[in-house]
């Protein structure tokens, strides 16, 4: 049998330690290779035409030609994964979500302050595996959804979402197609910390409903998208008779923190069958078995389609659990979630169906 080929990986950043710190961590893989190391864009261009990397690292603040003007160029030209590997400073979490906009295919943090190498380490081989295996998708034009009656909304009910690789889109395509008064949403978004904070600022400005970060101790009402803070994890709880957001550290689970298995276990124990689940596209298993609990009290759960995501995993693996009860596009997500939200949507889970 032939030996699988090594991905061949690119590590683009001016910092010595970083490139240092990149290399020995992926050279410890079997299955990874790193074929070189650039300090600029300007040597990477003309590394990656001798080496031909499959997965390129960048750097975002380089000398010579910045990190988002090197992407775009590349994205025109010839196009290939890339991870961003960003320092936790709000120039660069801004220009990392605009990055993600323009095709990269994640991004990880820098180790430094909070982040640290052993995070870096936990993380970064297996996003290189799923960047090599990514599609690279052209953004779905949203499709307007037919208005919900205000009446047929059904009270209590509530929407959980959990996505990561390709996520920060999805759920910006998602959200902004879902009216001002939605019912309560969740977010968890495998993100690092700090960014989490502006990608809820840049959702509020798309989307119709409120936007922002959770704080412990929120209530969730109607009109208000919460997103799980970057390193915490975001949990629902039952006070009296009102629900409240807890935030809170603790181990990763799924190695990552925020988990969505966290967040979609305890929608099921608090909410029961007046939850609505999404899982949206991302790497691993993250989010399967707290579907399968929402699944089992009687949520009416959705994953995106394999031909939308740009990585299958965390849907694949709900919908092996049995934890799913529709697999769509993501452009016909919307509808079904407030459908299901609809005093018309049947009361008991149905067979799951791909459409």
């Amino acid at each position: 049998m032939p030996e699988t080929p090594k991905i061949r990986v690119l590590v683009i950043d001016d910092s010595a330690v970083v490139r240092k710190i990149l290399s020995e961590t992926l050279a410890a893989e079997a299955d990874i290779e790193v074929v070189g190391t650039a300090p600029d864009p300007i040597i990477a261009l003309e590394k990656i035409k001798r080496l031909k990397p499959d997965v390129l690292t960048l750097d975002i603040e380089m000398p010579r030609m910045d990190g988002l003007t090197f992407l775009k160029q590349l994205m025109r030209t010839q196009p290939m994964p890339v991870i961003l590997i960003s320092s936790l400073v709000q120039s660069s979490v801004d220009i990392a979500f605009e990055a993600l906009r323009c095709g990269a295919v994640d991004v990880l943090a820098k180790p430094s302050g909070p982040y640290s190498v052993g995070d870096l380490r936990v993380t970064v081989a297996d996003i290189i595996r799923a960047a090599a295996r990514a599609k690279r998708l052209e953004p779905a034009a949203a499709r307007p959804i037919a208005a919900v009656q205000e009446k047929l909304l059904m009270p209590h009910r509530l929407i959980a979402i959990g996505a990561s690789t390709g996520g920060t889109e999805a759920i910006a395509s998602l959200l902004s197609q879902l009216p001002a008064d939605v019912p309560p949403i969740l977010i968890t978004q495998h993100i690092p910390p700090m960014f989490s904070r502006t990608f809820a600022q840049r959702l509020d400005k798309l989307c119709r409903m409120e936007v922002r970060e959770a704080v412990d101790g929120d209530v969730p009402r109607p009109g208000l998208a919460l997103i799980a803070p970057g390193g915490f994890h975001m949990v629902l709880e039952r006070h009296a008779l009102s629900l409240r957001i807890r935030i809170k550290d603790g181990p990763l689970v799924c190695y990552q923190r925020p988990s969505v298995d966290v967040l979609f276990s305890s929608v099921a124990m608090v909410a029961g069958s007046n939850a609505v689940g999404v899982i949206l596209t991302g790497m691993g298993s993250d989010g399967a078995q707290g579907m399968k609990r929402m699944k089992n009290q009687g949520c009416h759960n959705i994953a995106q389609n394999e031909a939308t995501c740009v990585i299958f995993g965390m849907p694949r693996e709900a919908i092996r659990a049995g934890a799913v009860d529709q697999t769509l596009p993501l452009d016909r997500i919307a509808q079904a979630v407030m459908n299901a939200c609809s005093s018309e949507h049947p009361s008991t889970a149905s067979p799951h169906r791909i459409a």
